[in-house]
């Protein structure tokens, strides 16, 4: 009779490391997590030169999970705010080979600074293209590719499409 016992103990011990085990591990392989700051500086090709015609681009990236959020802010050259686009989404795929996030768009909000009128290029042709998209499908894809990386400077170079935009990027979480 202590035999049983003895194995029934062990099969439960065994059992409870075996879902400990499991559970840490779908953890570790959900808690994905990105974090960049990035900057650009936009200049309007029709403006000639004029200090009109260049801004300051701020993205600020946050992958948690499978939850994305991606805040466009722009500036005009004298610090002021000339407009903010913020999306929000899923990631539907990493590419692993690429360092490629691919994103499905659910929600998209602009601001209100007398629309359109003041925006800079970029942003009036980044709220266009999404609004093509959401308005066809209901979902806008972006993806954000790391064209370089160097993790002992925590920076990245990346390349968000489908606006164009290449930007230097301080890496202040990186857990994929």
């Amino acid at each position: 009779m202590a035999r049983w016992l003895k194995w029934t103990i062990n099969l439960v011990i065994l059992t409870a490391l075996i879902t400990a085990c499991s559970v840490i591990y779908w953890q570790l392989m959900t808690n994905r997590t990105l974090i960049l700051n990035c900057s650009s500086e936009l200049f309007d090709r029709h403006s000639h030169g004029n200090v009109d015609g260049k801004y300051y681009l701020l993205v600020d990236v946050l992958i948690a999970a499978n939850n994305a959020q991606v805040n466009y802010r722009y500036f005009n050259f004298d610090g002021t705010s000339a407009g903010t686009i913020s999306m929000q989404g899923k990631v539907e795929k990493i590419e692993a080979n690429s360092m490629t996030y691919q994103i499905a768009v659910q929600t998209k909000t602009e601001s209100e600074l007398e629309k359109h009128k003041d925006w800079p290029e970029h942003m009036k042709y980044l709220s266009y293209i999404s609004s093509l998209h959401f308005n066809a499908s209901g979902i806008h894809n972006l993806s954000i590719e790391v064209l370089d990386m160097d993790d002992t400077k925590d920076y990245a170079v990346v390349l968000f499409q489908p606006s164009n935009t290449v930007c230097g990027c301080r890496i202040v979480n990186s857990r994929i």
